[in-house]
Order: structure tokens, then C-alpha cells, then sequence
């Protein structure tokens, strides 16, 4: 029977590092402007979160039991293996785009999507992995064991990894992507004084958020259009 564990991964540290560079920064640009521009603010941050490229959000640790069977020359042998390992969930920041980061003036809204949460490859933890056989003499005889541990070995990562689906501790990911990416863009501009809100959700939710994607504009653009602004004045 298999024993699945989930913890959210401790990504403060660097997360905070990143964001006191950004808040450092837009002080520094605040300083210069009597009217900070939310818009500027928000490339900013995007910026610094796509240099981060990829970021793990959680993390949860699993156990894989599987059992495989070979029978030669009359004789057969089995090994059950159980397999620890580890899962990352990851957001790959370096596939944000200035489009998928949208500003509506009118409700003071900042609305990012984000890119779908990825699985990384599960990290089994080879020390803690156990076997059990009862192969007697063909595996005495013959290489059934290498063969016999080769199977196991790949099912156990087929298994890690199809536990890592679970909708529940993917959904897990979900809510610490919105809330770590949130936050990334929520404190610079408050920083800036300026009271916005920051709404962060994935593309299968757009559904959930069209009027409000519709309503607000890339940020792309409006940057676009202060340029122009500028290069006439």
C-alpha cells in the first residue's frame, strides 16, 4: 500500500531576496516621479520574476510499492520493491509574457495568468528504497534479479509519478503559484504607495475571469502608448 506525504516547499528566502531587490529598485525610480505609474511597476516586476526562469512552488513526497513476476525454464521469481521520492511542482516564469500581464485602470486591477503547473521528474530516494524476493533458485541461476529490479525501478517512477497527479496536491501548487507570483507584483506597488489589486490565475480559469481579462489592456501596450506620449511631448 503506498504512503503519500505534501508539504508546500520553503522558497521564502529567495522569493524575499527578489522581492527586496524589486521594492529597492522601484524606490529608487518612486523617488525620481511624483506620479508612479502602476503599469511600469508591473513590467518591472514582470521582469524580475522571468529572470527567475523556473520556480518551485511545492513540493510533495511519496511512496511507490510495485511487484513484478518472471518465469523461465519452469521456475518463476518475484521482488516487490517499495520506492520513496520526492515531487516538485513548478512554474516555468520564463514563458510570462507582457501579454499575460494586463492593467484595468477603472477598477485598479492587475491581472497576470500564469502559465500551467509543471511536474518535474521524481527524485527517488535511493537510500531508503527497500526490496523483497522470493526468487529462490532462478534467481540463483540466472540474471532474473537484474531483470526483476530493472522493471520494478521503472514502474516505481511511473507510479511516483502518477501520484504526483493527484488532484489535490496539484491544486496545492496552484495556491502557492498564485500566492507567491501575487505577491511578487503586490509589494513593489504598495511600496509605491498605490493601492491595487492583483489578481493572479491559470488558463483553465480564464472562464472565471474573462469580463475582468477583457476589460483591462497588456501592459505592452499601454508602455507602448506612455512612449509615444513621450517621444511627442
Amino acid at each position: 500500500m503506498s504512503k503519500k506525504v505534501w508539504l508546500p516547499i520553503a522558497l521564502a528566502g529567495t522569493i524575499a531576496l527578489v522581492l527586496i531587490m524589486l521594492v529597492w529598485l522601484l524606490f529608487a525610480r518612486v523617488e525620481r516621479t511624483f506620479n508612479p505609474d502602476p503599469v511600469s511597476i508591473a513590467s518591472a516586476s514582470l521582469d524580475g520574476l522571468r529572470e527567475q526562469n523556473r520556480l518551485t512552488v511545492f513540493s510533495a513526497s511519496y511512496n511507490a510499492t510495485v511487484t513484478t513476476s518472471l518465469t523461465r525454464l519452469g521456475l518463476s521469481a518475484r521482488k516487490t520493491l517499495i520506492m520513496p521520492g520526492q515531487v516538485r511542482y513548478e512554474v516555468d516564469l520564463a514563458k510570462l509574457e507582457q501579454d499575460d500581464v494586463r492593467w484595468d485602470p477603472e477598477s485598479g486591477t492587475l491581472s497576470v495568468r500564469l502559465p500551467a503547473i509543471e511536474i518535474a521528474r521524481p527524485e527517488v530516494q535511493i537510500d531508503q528504497i527497500q526490496t523483497y524476493d522470493d526468487g529462490g533458485i532462478l534467481i540463483a541461476l540466472t540474471d532474473a534479479e537484474q531483470v526483476l529490479d530493472q522493471a520494478n525501478r521503472k514502474k516505481g517512477v511511473a507510479e511516483l509519478s502518477k501520484q504526483a497527479k493527484n488532484p489535490l496536491q496539484i491544486g496545492l501548487a496552484r495556491d502557492a503559484a498564485r500566492k507567491a507570483v501575487a505577491n511578487s507584483f503586490a509589494l513593489p506597488l504598495q511600496a509605491a504607495g498605490l493601492d491595487a489589486n492583483v489578481d493572479v490565475f491559470f488558463p483553465y480559469e480564464r472562464s472565471a475571469n474573462k469580463d475582468q481579462w477583457d476589460l483591462s489592456r497588456p501592459i505592452a501596450d499601454v508602455l507602448a502608448e506612455n512612449k509615444q506620449v513621450e517621444d511627442v511631448e
